[in-house]
Order: C-alpha cells, then structure tokens, then sequence
C-alpha cells in the first residue's frame, strides 16, 4: 500500500509535561530497542501544560508546616469525597521524589533570599505547599527544562524521534481488544501513516476548547480523549469541568488570559462593582474551592454586576517580581495594577474526567495507556485542588516508566484482519475536504452551545438542549473515518468529547463539586460528597482524615 509503515518499542502522543516526562524517564532507561515516538499535533513546546501559571504540588520534608496528611485531606475534601484515597495517598507519597526528579531534568523552582525554595499558598490549600518557576510561569519553566533536555541530552535525544504537526487520527485495534499502534496524519503535508508498538501512551492534555470561553491554548480538543471514546475505553466523571473562577475578562474578546489562583493566595481579593468584597462570608474567603468560588462569581455577573481582582492587598513591587506575566499582559491591556482592578470572569479550565486509568496509566484496553489530563486516576473526584494537576502528570508518567519498562519493547508489526481494514481506510480512499470557514462556524456553533448550556450551572432541560442542538451539527458533518484537515479532525474529537460530556452530566442528578444541577431535587448532603476532616495538631496521623 502506499501508506508508510513503521515501529517503534513506544508511541506516546501528546508533548506536555506529561508525554515529555514519560518520554524522558523511559529513554533513560535504555530498554527501547527501537526508539520512542513522540507525536505532537502542534510544535514540540505547544501545549497546555505550559500555559499552566500557578505551581506544582511539593509536600516535601523541608516545609515543616505540611505532611502527607494534611494534602491527602485537602484533596480528598476540595474533591468532594469522590476521590480514589489510595491513589491520592500514592501520589501524594511520591511528591518529593517527583519534584527532586524536576530539579535533576533542569527545572530551577523559586528561591527566596536564603536560597530555600519559595512555597506559596492556592485555594482550598491548609498550608503553604505551591512550588512554582519564573513567579507565574511554572508549567512553561517545567516544560522547557524538558523540552531542552530532549533535545540537548544525547543519552535521551538518541532514543525519540519527534513528529510535529502530526494528529494520531485512530488506535489500531486488534480481534482480541489489543492496542498495536496508531494512524498519524501529518497536517503539512496531509500524508497518513501506520505506526505499530507494544505501547501506545495518550498524553493529549484537556478539552477546554469545546467551550466558548477558556484558559486553554487553542490545541486543547480532546483529541486522546475522542480517540479512546472511539475504541470504547473506560471512561470516567466527564461531567466534572473545573471552571476556573477568575480569567482576565475584556470588552469584545473571548480571549481568557488566566490570572492564577496564586494572586488570591497571595493576598488579592474579589470586589464586585458596587465595591462589595463578596467572599468575606465563605469560610475560606477568597481561597475558598474552585467550583464555589466560580459559581459566586457566575451569580454577581448574572445579575449584573462586573467582577475585579483587587491586587492592591499585595503590593506593587512584590506583585511585579511574583507575577511578571500577568502584571505585563495587564499592561498590554491598558490595565494598570498600581491603580485599576483587575476584570475577570471564570473560563473552562479543566477535565476532571477523563480515560479511565490505574495510577500506571493502564487503561481498559490492553497495550494502551493514559497519562495528564487525558487521564482520570480519580486523584481529582469533583473538583481538582489547585496545582495537584502537574504532580499527577509527573507520578503518573514515572509510574507508566516503571510498569512499561518491564515489558518487552521490540517492535512487531502485529497486523490481523481488524487492523488490516483499519489502515485499509486512511490507505485507499478519497475524503471530502468541507470548506475551513464551514468548519470553524460549525466548532464555534458548538462552543457557544457548551458553554450557554453546560457551563457552570446546568439543568436537565439546559443538557437536553444542548444535546439536541450538537447532533444537528453532527448531522451537518457527518462522523467521517477519514477527513482532509486537522480543523475536520478537531470538530469530529469535539463532537465525541461534547456528548461524552453532557451524558455523564445527564446521569448525575445531584450537584456535587464542578457538576452543578440547578434543578436538583436532592437538597440534602449527599453520601458521596462527606466532607473529609483532619487535625491540624497532628499532621502526621493519617488515622485522622475521617470520612
């Protein structure tokens, strides 16, 4: 056939901080006789994680004020009760290592003046615990230190092969459910490819971009997600969608700069615009849970009030030294934090949900694994804790390192009668390429319809809708196995991912963390959003954290 066919010992799809570190870590361990594969459908540095301003979790010996206990109480209670214990227990264990890990691949956290390194504060944190690099360009600091490690290291450079610009269009699948590989589309030059290998890791990062206002980088369509959707993976709690509450908001812009959680933790405050300091009477003030915090802002919108950051609780000088990104785009937008607040609203931020995975990043199908936020270990459960994100990315990856590993990496080019009629599709036949302007109305169409319907606040006539009205787009671009464009690609995973999305939000009735139903009838505290408690005098007894 005239498709291309190659193999490799892994394929890993997707170049932020999670499929980067992966990448890494198991070609240090030299045990990958032909190579890794990495694809990115964008350039190599392109990705979500390094739009990611706030921090990593540290729950490290040296900041004496934190233990395991307490993170594994804050993010089992920020998570409604509906996070895996065991797995944040792991994960939470495996911090130190994972942060040491960091610093030894080149990333330089934050140091104060005595040269330890800087903790800071985010919502819904009992303690200090938030690393962070360049003040509030922690996800890109981390990635570029592994973006420069994968191309300058020798020892790890000789064993990846890296395609840009290179979309995996479907899993190859075998008879008996075994993954072999993918089909890449190279969106240059629109050539497809078989690539076969005994492991294929989904690292493709969030959705974000099926709604109409979000943080995320334009490449955040839920393209591993759509792919496992498609294979019938185990998917789990995709009607959790943490809205981050404060995004900078501009007249006539549906761009969402984040303004990160950091700068509340740092001691700015919310104000409406009849100069109301809304959250005083939360518990946790300003810092309160993600989800609560966005749905008090999304009520002061609603009826009409604008929603600002005071900054000025800060500081000036230490608000340009801690945030020097945010305080330069706010000058690019003629807003200046010395004297203006700050206008914001909240924006779709992050999947909760996600491929179904062990903490490995094992996945329902065999040879397939999930890895990010592709990925749901149920670390998150309702509502994600502030920066437990990017520390979930690096255990995980290491973990799929150490599972993998194990396995033996030669390549095979393992081809049944199911894979077979698989390439046979992208191999021998023509595709309608819809016209580009035809096809971003119709992404824009579906972003609107998410976001007016299954946003922040939802009910059960507002899914109803919402379904109805994507399936009208699905009738007009009808699911193609093969398309011409990575925009048709993007709108097919954003159809997939959509009604993933709003089924799950359909099947749960109550309003637990993200997932709010204005018209549930269950006023009561359900059993599965019991709040987790812990002592504070005693940071160590994990007998403590009670359900």
């Amino acid at each position: 056939m005239p498709m291309k066919h190659s193999t490799y010992s892994a394929i890993i799809v997707g170049s932020g901080i999670a499929g980067l570190y992966a990448a890494i870590k198991l070609a240090q361990t030299e045990k990958v006789p032909d190579g890794i594969l990495l694809l990115t459908k964008s350039s190599l540095s392109e990705c979500n994680s390094r739009y990611a301003q706030g921090g990593i979790v540290g729950v490290l010996d040296e900041n004496k004020q934190d233990s395991i206990s307490l993170h594994v109480a804050d993010t089992i209670k920020a998570g409604c009760g509906l996070s895996d214990f065991n797995v944040v227990k792991f994960i939470s264990e495996n911090s130190q290592h994972a942060i040491e890990d960091l610093m030894a691949c080149g990333v330089n956290f934050d140091r104060n003046e005595q040269n330890n390194l800087n903790f800071t504060l985010e919502g819904a944190h009992s303690v200090r615990r938030i690393l962070h690099v360049g003040g509030d360009a922690t996800g890109y600091g981390i990635e570029k230190a592994l973006v420069d490690k994968i191309l300058n290291d020798s020892t790890v450079s000789s064993n990846i092969t890296i395609y840009e610009h290179t979309l995996a269009v479907e899993l190859l699948l075998d008879a008996n459910n075994n993954c072999r590989g993918v089909i890449s589309f190279n969106s240059a030059t629109k050539e497809y490819e078989a690539l076969y290998a005994p492991v294929t890791l989904l690292a493709t990062g969030g959705t974000g971009q099926i709604y109409k206002y979000t943080t995320n980088p334009s490449v955040t369509t839920g393209d591993g997600l759509a792919l496992a959707i498609k294979a019938r993976a185990n998917i789990k709690d995709m009607e959790f969608i943490q809205f981050h509450p404060t995004a900078l908001s501009l007249e006539n812009s549906d761009s969402r700069f984040l303004i990160s959680e950091s700068v509340r933790g740092e001691g700015a405050k919310l104000i409406n615009s009849k100069g109301e300091y809304f959250m005083h009477n939360h518990p946790q003030k300003d810092l309160a849970p993600r989800d609560v915090v966005a749905r008090e802002i999304y009520a002061q919108l609603s009826s009409g009030n604008k929603v600002y950051l005071d900054a000025s609780f800060i500081g000036v000088d230490k608000f340009k030294k801690r945030f020097p990104n945010i305080y330069k785009t706010c000058l690019e937008n003629n807003i200046d934090i010395t004297k203006d607040f700050i206008p914001v609203s909240p924006a779709a931020h992050y999947c909760m949900g996600g491929i179904k995975t062990e903490v490995n990043g094992m996945t329902s199908i065999n040879n397939l694994y999930a890895v990010g936020e592709a990925a749901c270990t149920s670390l998150h459960g309702a509502n994600r804790l502030a920066s437990n994100s990017l520390l979930e990315c690096v255990v995980t990856s290491y973990e799929f390192v150490n599972t993998v590993s194990k396995l033996d990496l030669h390549s095979s080019k393992i081809i049944d009668e199911t894979v077979l009629n698989t390439i046979k599709k992208y191999a021998d036949s023509d595709c309608y390429s819809s016209d580009s302007a035809y096809v971003n109305g119709l992404k824009a169409k579906l972003k609107n319809i998410m976001w007016n319907n299954v946003g922040i606040i939802r009910t059960e006539t507002s899914l109803l809708t919402a379904l109805s009205e994507i399936n009208k787009i699905s009738e007009l671009f009808p699911d193609k196995d093969k398309c011409n464009t990575l925009d048709e690609y993007e709108l097919r995973n954003m159809l997939l991912v959509s009604k993933c999305i709003i089924n799950a939000a359909l099947n749960r009735k109550e309003s637990i963390g993200a997932h709010f139903r204005a018209d549930s009838n269950d006023k009561s505290v359900s059993k599965q959003q019991a709040c987790y408690i812990y002592s504070a005098e005693d940071k160590t007894d994990e007998s403590k954290i009670i359900a």
